[in-house]
């Protein structure tokens, strides 16, 4: 798997980015997508959010966080007093990996493995330093590891202000990882990690206000 880095553009602002990674190759999942899904948002956003991957509304859109956990998002954020306005949205991988259904059409999620999500690399590392956000929400376990290290867990430090890794400090001061929106449409008990979500993005929210 060669990776994004060869396709990585010479300037490295956000357009210019997002225009190189539309003819990402570096890994498999470019064949079965729709198109690559790159981040959205203010590029000085004093937040940036990254997730795991786009999800079957976004693929098809060609934008981040429009489906059903996007909403999830939508809805936190707005009684955090975060306005997704101001914050840029993005995801650790920008293709859908995603399988068929035995029956029909439908294109069912699966988690990105290593070597899909170590090929991905370079383009949030690029967002991460065009944008130089004064706080890195990690949204998932995914998004968790891939910035924190494959022995991150989220259970354990969720909610907190971490220090970044040394290959993103000099152009983030901090760090908070909490869970993915998704959970709490899969969580049996919807309340409960719905307002554990809240609590985590109360956090954030005031961070960047300080």
């Amino acid at each position: 798997m060669a990776g994004a880095e060869e396709y990585l553009p010479e300037r490295r602002n956000v357009t210019a980015l997002r225009r190189a990674a539309a003819s990402c190759k570096g890994c498999d999942l470019f064949a079965d997508a729709t198109q690559t899904v790159f981040g959205a948002g203010p590029v000085r956003a004093r937040l940036m959010m990254i997730g795991e991957q786009p999800g079957d509304r976004e693929d098809l859109a060609g934008k981040p966080f429009v489906g059903p956990a996007g909403r999830v998002l939508d809805k936190v954020m707005n009684e955090v007093g975060l306005d997704r306005a101001d914050v840029y949205l993005t995801n650790a991988v920008k293709h859908f990996a995603h399988t068929r259904a035995d029956r029909g059409k439908r294109r069912l999620h699966r988690t990105p493995n290593h070597g899909e999500i170590t090929a991905c690399r370079p383009w949030w590392l690029a967002e991460v330093e065009a944008i130089r956000p004064q706080l890195l929400v990690c949204l998932g376990a995914v998004a968790a590891k891939a910035v924190m290290g494959p022995g991150f867990r989220v259970t354990r430090q969720r909610g907190e202000l971490l220090d970044p890794p040394d290959e993103i400090a000099d152009h983030v001061p901090a760090v908070l990882a909490t869970i993915h929106p998704s959970a709490v449409l899969r969580a049996e008990d919807r309340e409960s990690v719905y307002a554990g979500l809240r609590a985590d993005l109360s956090v954030a929210a005031a961070d960047i206000t300080v």
